[in-house]
């Protein structure tokens, strides 16, 4: 499964800081506007602490963590949505995003100029929003204009109208497509809009010491990470051994990969032997024949049963075998939904 994450902000807020600390990938880091033009793509992997101490517990081979993908867009900037800067061109490559990730600046710094000419990390936000809805409502226009006439005679386009006339609507006031109440079916019929404030959004406040900007407000359910990018990148170049000489359990890039993964809603299942030790990527709500599917394809066709059990308890007993000995590895069919830290072996036909 892959899934991609657009890093997006006004020019020269640490994006492709950013980027490069996420991926250990060298990529232009300039004090310009622009200085990204296409976007850069990385592969990223998911911290799991889990992983190691179930490997140690089967003697694996080997161990492989699930990731997601990163991509490095350009600064927009005001204006975007009528081309300003290179706009056209930056808005298609974060529809081809499945989450955004914006990045705001909190920090004075006289040396790193700021595309507005001041630091405001509350203004730079809703300059962002803005242009994402601008460009949404452009999109949303020219459909209903496609349709309306065609409508007056055909009930589902009709009904298709009326759901674009209410995204329209909270549009125009310059509010985001995704806080339109919607029901399941009406959801279907946007989906071929593409529209880029339906997406899931997180913020990433880049900040000195741990100040946060007075002027940045949120809601009790968006996701926000706070991080000085710069030392992030210093601390990326560290080795597992230095980490835990520093005493760094977790850094901030730790903890915004894992909330970029809940924020696209992934959850992870575990297989373990002696060859492997692998995290596997599923969304959440995903049943047991679904989660064999993402090993092979043949496996969910095939599903017969699946032996579950959650990591914890696993480790607690040592062993595969000494869990099953005590009755603590469950038999599970083809209803079963499964949990972020599922154990599975999949008895297939």
């Amino acid at each position: 499964m892959s899934l991609k994450i657009g890093i997006v902000g006004l020019p020269n807020v640490g994006k492709s800081t950013l980027f490069k600390a996420l991926t250990k990938k060298e990529v232009l880091i300039e004090n310009y506007p622009f200085a990204t033009i296409d976007p850069s793509v990385g592969i990223v992997q998911v911290p799991d602490a889990r992983l190691e101490k179930l490997a140690n517990m089967s003697k694996s081979e080997k161990t492989v963590h699930t990731a997601i993908e990163f991509v490095d867009i350009a600064g927009l900037v005001e204006g975007a949505h009528k081309g300003e800067g290179l706009g056209n061109q930056f808005l298609a490559n974060i529809r081809e995003c499945d989450a955004i990730a914006h990045v705001v600046r909190g920090f004075e710094d006289g040396n790193i100029h700021h595309v507005e000419g001041s630091v405001n990390a509350g203004r730079d936000m809703e300059t962002i929003h803005l242009e994402l809805v601008m460009a949404d409502l452009s999109t949303v226009e020219k459909r209903i204009k496609s349709i309306e006439g065609k409508a007056r005679s055909d009930k589902e386009l009709s009904k298709t109208l009326a759901v674009y006339e209410k995204i329209r609507k909270t549009l125009d006031v310059g509010k985001l497509a995704n806080t339109v109440e919607l029901t399941d079916d009406e959801q279907l019929l946007i989906r071929d809009l593409h529209l880029l404030t339906v997406k899931p959004h997180m913020t990433i406040c880049n900040v000195k010491d741990g100040n946060v900007p007075m002027n940045l407000e949120f809601s009790e359910d968006e996701v926000v990470v706070c991080l000085d990018i710069k030392e992030e990148l210093e601390l990326s170049g560290l080795s597992l051994e230095e980490r835990d000489e520093l005493g760094i359990k977790e850094t901030g890039l730790d903890r915004l990969i894992t909330e970029a993964y809940r924020l696209l809603g992934l959850i992870t299942f575990l297989t373990t032997g002696e060859k492997e030790t692998r995290a596997w990527t599923i969304t959440r709500g995903s049943t047991a024949p679904q989660a064999a599917g993402v090993i092979h394809t043949d496996f969910e066709k095939g599903f017969i049963r699946a032996e579950v059990i959650q990591f914890q308890t696993l480790l607690d007993c040592g062993s595969w075998n000494a869990a099953k000995d005590k009755g603590l590895v469950r038999t599970e069919g083809k209803e079963y939904i499964m949990q972020d830290g599922d154990v599975v072996f999949f008895k297939t036909a």
